[in-house]
């Protein structure tokens, strides 16, 4: 008696190869290469400012990155984007820089959006740093960084030849992150 030979195939098919760790390794590829290259796309396509309701949430560090001169610059010279918040409210996330306050109950700072990372490029620039005022009595230092929100302004002024200030703002409140 003769058997005819039984056909095996060895290519199966693409669905039963698959596996829960493949399922597993394609999610985390996908999130170390998608989250970064969200990031990337949103800050292109919306320019580092997002409207929430009555607020705008804008990102300090595009605010700071434009070249601008330290002694003639003038307010045509910030990019319309960031002039268009002048007296908007407008929140944004950074660190605070006290160097002249004793009292981690602050009425006055700067801020930036990394004091470490901000001067990579050489000395510190003006548009770097937002002015910052308590609107309401204080605001409490918190090292790292911080939610600020309250109005922004926008205006250059110039004294002893060089800029002394590009944004300002009166803040409402201050919150660790």
């Amino acid at each position: 008696m003769t058997t005819a030979p039984v056909e095996t195939s060895s290519s199966s098919s693409f669905l039963q190869k698959i596996n829960f760790r493949i399922i597993i390794f394609a999610v985390v590829v996908l999130a170390i290469v998608g989250f970064p290259v969200y990031i990337y796309v949103d800050s292109v396509v919306s320019g580092g400012i997002h409207k929430h309701g009555g607020y705008f949430e804008a990102d300090l560090k595009a605010m700071s990155d434009f070249p601008f001169d330290q002694q003639n610059g003038t307010q045509d010279d910030v990019p319309a984007k960031w002039r268009q918040l002048d007296g908007k409210r407008v929140e944004v996330v950074g660190q605070i820089w006290a160097p002249e306050m004793a009292s981690p109950a602050l009425s006055h700072f700067e801020l930036c959006y990394s004091i470490a990372k901000c001067c990579f490029n050489g000395p510190p620039q003006i548009q770097h740093f937002v002015q910052a005022r308590a609107a309401h009595g204080y605001v409490y230092y918190s090292d790292g960084l911080v939610k600020v929100s309250g109005i922004m302004h926008v205006r250059v002024l110039h004294d002893g030849g060089k800029v002394t200030q590009v944004y300002s703002m009166d803040v409402d409140k201050a919150e660790p992150m």
